[in-house]
């Protein structure tokens, strides 16, 4: 039976990738909340134009793998004449597409404040935009935190996929301390266990956001 072997020095290593990752995957979920909002109003808010143009992103980046995406970034841009660095490239292909998902959480939840809601601002004399950013965005923010949750800690786990355009981030790390070593399995346990407990620690800070932004009967049956 194969000896399983574990070597100290292997973390400070894999601490520096993590490190990468946690700024990448920061990013990504930053451009994809302004984007995926601007999406979201568009698609729900947004005259003919602007809701196919808004649809048809959505569409192409949920419906194409993001691998391909980056790939399409990093390899293909440079025909055009755009070359990014690997991390520029990562953080652009992962941000266009977690904006899409996040689009569509948004968009879920403002379609979930009531619409008498919009007309009852605009009566008291509100502006359509006014109304949009002081009556429906701060109810529609707090209920999309539980769905949208699940994106952020896809975003963690998907960002291991920048190690493809030589990323050195916390999976690239752990390919090349396996490597140097001979040490596939044991590396990729220590790798998985890693992720799986900021997953968690993910998971629990965002449950105690939830709960402190939330407001008793928001989202409640109506």
């Amino acid at each position: 039976m194969p000896q399983l072997v574990f070597k100290w020095e292997w973390l400070p290593k894999l601490a520096q990738g993590l490190t990468l990752t946690a700024e990448i995957t920061a990013t990504c979920i930053a451009i994809g909340i302004v984007l995926g909002l601007i999406l979201a109003l568009g698609r729900v808010y947004g005259r003919h134009i602007f809701y196919w143009l808004a649809s048809a992103y959505v569409q192409f980046f949920r419906g194409t793998p993001l691998l391909v995406q980056l790939l399409m970034v990093y390899y293909g841009l440079p025909s055009w004449g755009i070359s990014l660095s690997p991390f520029i490239s990562g953080i652009l292909a992962m941000g266009l597409n977690t904006a899409a998902y996040q689009a569509e959480y948004f968009r879920g939840a403002i379609q979930s404040i009531k619409a008498g809601q919009m007309l009852a601002a605009r009566s008291i004399g509100l502006s359509r935009s006014q109304a949009i950013r002081y009556v429906i965005l701060p109810q529609a923010l707090r209920l999309v935190i539980p769905p949208w949750s699940n994106e952020l800690i896809y975003m963690l786990k998907y960002s291991s996929i920048v190690y493809m355009v030589t990323v050195m981030d916390l999976m690239g790390v752990a390919r090349v301390i396996a490597a140097r070593n001979f040490r596939f399995f044991e590396v990729f346990i220590i790798t998985a266990l890693i992720y799986l407990a900021l997953v968690l620690i993910i998971s629990w800070l965002l449950r105690l956001l939830e709960r402190r932004v939330k407001i008793p009967g928001l989202g409640a049956e109506r």
